[in-house]
């Protein structure tokens, strides 16, 4: 799995008494009183971090959280997560209030071999999203080396993400090493048969990956709203189905071509409907073929479920890419949860990422039996779609 990753990580540069600026994705979900209600993006982060710690480096880590558009909103501060973090490495964490100017430049100039510093929000400032110069050599001026464990920012042409390591011995850490190496793995070299199922609302949004995929996928199961363009491109009626009219001849052009690459495609053969996305709407379940007008596709059926199901049970590579409905809601949860299940129960390498697939997998209390989980939405998926990350690209090749 390891020689799909091409670039120099934490292990091959010396950082021992240097100031190693560490680009995390603390991106965490929190509630109305700011109290962090999952916090996966830190622990995964947690090995890069000690080995920096053990090394004897000083670490100064990095993140953004939420949209705040480069300005300073509150509930939008990363104060909360040096605490979870300080918790999780059973050391202190000094939190700075921004991310650049003399109050960072004093806190990092304290600094001793195994001292960690947490940040202020990047993205309080617009130089972050707009990869201004000028915020890149405020950042760079910080350390001595950059290290990238971000793997959900690293689709982002971003100053913490590209500006940074054009400035600074930079490489990666262990979390997109891993990252990388199980998604670029999977798709480069799967062990057969490999299976990649797809959720979610747009198939605009998947077509990228479909057309990478076809060469190398022997069965595609469709789910989510995106399966009614499918269905709607073949001629059916879908009701009030959420459906990408512009995208009804390229659904059909891109479901022809997997058949004649012997691609085995599936689409759903029952739905649960609603007339409303609601938990009180009344539900029913009919067949795609019998969509009542006005009522719109929530979630996959249990003939469905039972037809993906089987369509799982001989695979040995299993990815997968979004839900298969409103899973949010009870209703129109089940079918998620029952692939969740399914995908767990295969005997496979199953990567399972993106489009709120890792939450479902949670939910349906099954994550432990999944052999990866990406902490990446739309870097996972670019990743998928062949495409060379930006924040990967900016990282020192491998010698040799």
């Amino acid at each position: 799995m390891a020689e799909v990753f091409r670039k120099q990580t934490i292990e091959d540069i010396d950082l021992r008494g240097r100031r190693v600026f560490v680009r995390v994705d603390f991106n965490v979900p929190m509630d109305e009183n700011m109290v962090i209600t999952d916090d996966r993006r830190i622990r995964t982060t947690l090995p890069t971090i000690n080995y920096a710690i053990d090394e004897g480096a000083m670490v100064i880590l990095a993140s953004h959280l939420g949209r705040p558009k480069g300005r300073r909103q509150s509930q939008f501060s990363l104060a909360p997560v040096a605490k979870r973090l300080q918790r999780l490495l059973n050391k202190e964490v000094l939190f700075v209030p921004d991310c650049i100017g003399p109050q960072v430049k004093e806190a990092v100039a304290k600094m001793r071999p195994g001292d960690v510093v947490l940040l202020e929000n990047l993205r309080f400032h617009p130089g972050e999203e707009a990869n201004d110069e000028a915020f890149a050599k405020e950042l760079a001026s910080l350390a001595d080396v950059y290290v990238n464990d971000a793997f959900g920012a690293a689709h982002r042409e971003h100053a913490s993400i590209v500006g940074v390591p054009k400035l600074l011995p930079a490489v990666a850490g262990f979390l997109l090493k891993k990252e990388v190496s199980y998604l670029q793995g999977a798709v480069e070299n799967p062990v057969r048969p490999f299976v990649a199922i797809l959720g979610g609302a747009k198939v605009s949004g998947k077509i990228g990956v479909l057309q990478n995929l076809k060469d190398k996928v022997d069965k595609v199961l469709i789910g989510g709203a995106m399966a009614f363009t499918f269905l709607r491109a073949m001629g059916l009626q879908t009701g009030a189905s959420m459906v990408e009219e512009e995208m009804l001849q390229y659904a059909e052009q891109i479901r022809l071509s997997l058949l004649e690459g012997k691609v085995k495609f599936y689409l759903p053969v029952d739905c649960v409907v609603a007339q409303e996305v609601s938990p009180r709407a009344e539900t029913k379940i009919v067949t795609t073929q019998e969509i009542p007008r006005g009522w719109r596709a929530l979630d996959i059926g249990p003939a469905t479920v039972k037809l993906f199901s089987e369509a799982l049970q001989d695979a040995k590579t299993v990815i997968w890419n979004g839900p298969m409905g409103v899973f949010e809601i009870d209703a129109f949860s089940r079918g998620t949860f029952a692939i969740a299940r399914a995908v767990a129960d295969v005997y496979a390498l199953t990567i399972v990422g993106g489009g709120d697939t890792d939450l479902a997998v949670h939910r349906a209390g099954v994550s432990d039996s999944i052999s990866f989980i990406s902490t990446g939405g739309g870097a996972s998926l670019q990743l998928l779609e062949g495409k060379e990350l930006p924040g990967i690209a900016a990282l020192r090749d491998k010698r040799g």
